[in-house]
């Protein structure tokens, strides 16, 4: 799909929510009978319609007060290349849905909680995986 795709429905979604965060949980893997020995990664619906990014280990964040948009992630290592091939960047995948921050997803919490400081609402789906629960 078109980047203007994925801005377009950000700005709906923005609209109709009107004020605080909105927070996105994007999927990792799962192992079948260990960690290194996984099912096929299937990306988490929300996050895939909104963001369009079909990678492991991302979320993000809507921040309407603010007015900004962050998906955060963690670069490639070598080990996660020599299994995978080359892969765009961070700052390149989030480009190219149209949104020019990016963050390590450690700092995902921080931001979070500089926002429940603020007064802010979060806004989240409910949670239908457990380590989206335990992230929670």
């Amino acid at each position: 799909m078109q980047k203007e795709t994925y801005i377009r429905r950000r700005a709906k979604l923005k609209k109709d929510m009107g004020s605080g965060l909105l927070l996105f949980l994007g999927n990792d893997e799962v192992g079948m009978n260990y960690a290194d020995n996984t099912y096929h990664f299937r990306q988490d619906s929300t996050f895939l319609y909104f963001f369009g990014l079909d990678y492991i280990r991302l979320a993000a964040v809507i921040d309407i007060d603010a007015d900004t948009e962050i998906v955060f992630g963690n670069e490639l290592t070598i080990d996660d290349i020599v299994w995978t091939g080359t892969q765009p960047t961070l700052s390149e995948k989030a480009s190219a849905v149209g949104i020019s921050k990016t963050m390590t997803l450690s700092e995902l919490k921080g931001y979070v909680d500089n926002a429940v400081k603020k007064g802010q609402t979060i806004h989240f789906l409910p949670p239908y995986r457990g380590d989206h629960r335990v992230w929670l």
